[in-house]
């Protein structure tokens, strides 16, 4: 049987990552080993199929072109994971990095890395293994945020990463938000970046 959400959280899967562009990555096939160590008996992920095309890629019907003429759309990937008895399923967008993928660039290689970091960020959302670099990755992303833009209304992702951050230990965030005369609707990114430091700081989440 799996542990549960909290023991797998704990576990360090530092030592099984590798960096790349300054950032840790788990491997979804160390990610799957690691599963099944720690009591999984059934482990993997497949593809969902773009209902128009029948291949892996969805894109947007919208086309994007740059100051040099190159053209692109929002393209991503969908994928259905299978962990014992539970399914989970996980829309990522396919990225060059931080950039969005060109159509002069598009592959197949990144249309498999976007399904394998989607699988990957799946099983921390779900079961809590790797979920820390994950973390670590949104409060990077907010100490590089412009001082400007801490006015402006928090996104919905960092509300995900509160909520979660919150139910895994047990706070109740709209009691919090409220405490501090905000809802989910009026709450800003400043806002936002001193709750998620502030349980940083009182539980070590890295």
């Amino acid at each position: 049987m799996l542990k549960s959400y909290d023991e797998l959280r704990k576990i360090d899967v530092k030592p099984y990552c590798e960096k790349r562009d300054g950032l840790l990555y788990l491997n979804w096939a160390m990610c799957i080993d690691l599963l099944r160590k720690n009591g999984a008996t059934k482990v993997y992920w497949e593809p969902i199929p773009n209902e128009k095309s029948g291949g892996s890629l969805r894109m947007s019907d919208a086309v994007f072109t740059d100051s040099k003429g190159n053209t692109n759309r929002c393209y991503e990937t969908r994928i259905r994971v299978i962990i014992d008895d539970n399914e989970y399923e996980m829309q990522t967008p396919v990225m060059n990095g931080a950039n969005p993928v060109k159509d002069n660039s598009m592959s197949q290689q990144r249309v498999w890395n976007s399904m394998c970091r989607a699988f990957v960020k799946c099983v921390a959302i779900h079961t809590g293994l790797g979920f820390d670099l994950w973390l670590k990755e949104e409060y990077d992303k907010m100490d590089a945020q412009i001082p400007e833009t801490a006015d402006n209304l928090v996104s919905s992702a960092k509300i995900k990463t509160l909520e979660k951050l919150c139910i895994s230990h047990g706070i109740d965030l709209d009691a919090w938000i409220c405490g501090n005369g905000r809802t989910r609707e009026t709450l800003t990114e400043g806002e936002a970046a001193k709750m998620l430091n502030a349980i940083k700081k009182k539980y070590g989440d890295e």
